[in-house]
């Protein structure tokens, strides 16, 4: 089985080849963002499955996916995400996802989703998918503390955008970017916003 994996973590990268390659017959190619996967599907050909992460560079939510499905001709691609609701994850099944899966799977179960998956299935986890809407069961434990705009300035702080960027993209004001920041550094034990950008990617938020 072939497989295509990518994000923009350098550490998410390694465990998933690590987690996946550790089956016989499995082999995994990396891209660093929407852009390096589709070239890498362009230059190596077909592939079994494609996993991508909904919040690299280059997806631009759903946008992403139509496009990696389209240069995958009928390839099965599926998402990944560490923070994004059950309202995300079916639209992605909506619109054409083989499967979402959190981040927080654990190495069994990535690996029986994503032979599910590269046989033509769908798959998304029940106990996600049947959760309340909105609930703190969506996400990972560090992020529960954190309000749904402390996680969207935390996300553009990972994707490496100044206050100024960050402001502009959520149509705030620069001293409330600022504001949610401290605030957030202070939930996440962060001496500053690379600190806490850094605890973030690790924890696999984004």
């Amino acid at each position: 089985m072939k497989i295509l994996v990518a994000d923009d973590h350098d550490l998410v990268l390694d465990m998933m080849r690590m987690l996946l390659t550790s089956e016989p017959g499995v082999e995994v190619a990396t891209a660093g963002d929407l852009d390096g996967a589709l070239t890498v599907l362009d230059a190596e050909g077909e592939f079994d499955l494609v996993l991508l992460d909904f919040n690299m560079p280059g997806m631009d939510g759903l946008d992403g996916l139509a496009r990696a499905l389209a240069a995958g001709r009928g390839t099965p691609v599926a998402l990944m995400s560490g923070v994004a609701s059950r309202a995300v994850a079916q639209a992605a099944l909506d619109a054409g996802a083989a499967g979402f899966l959190p981040k927080t799977m654990t190495a069994k179960s990535l690996m029986n989703a994503a032979r599910f998956m590269a046989s033509g299935e769908k798959y998304a986890p029940v106990d996600f998918m049947t959760a309340e809407p909105g609930g703190v069961e969506d996400l990972p434990e560090m992020a529960r503390s954190l309000t749904e705009r402390e996680m969207e300035v935390l996300g553009g702080g990972c994707r490496g955008l100044s206050n100024k960027e960050i402001a502009l993209e959520l149509e705030l004001q620069e001293v409330t970017v600022k504001l949610h920041m401290k605030t957030l550094c202070r939930k996440l034990d962060a001496r500053n916003r690379t600190h806490a950008a850094m605890i973030a990617r690790t924890a696999g938020l984004f």
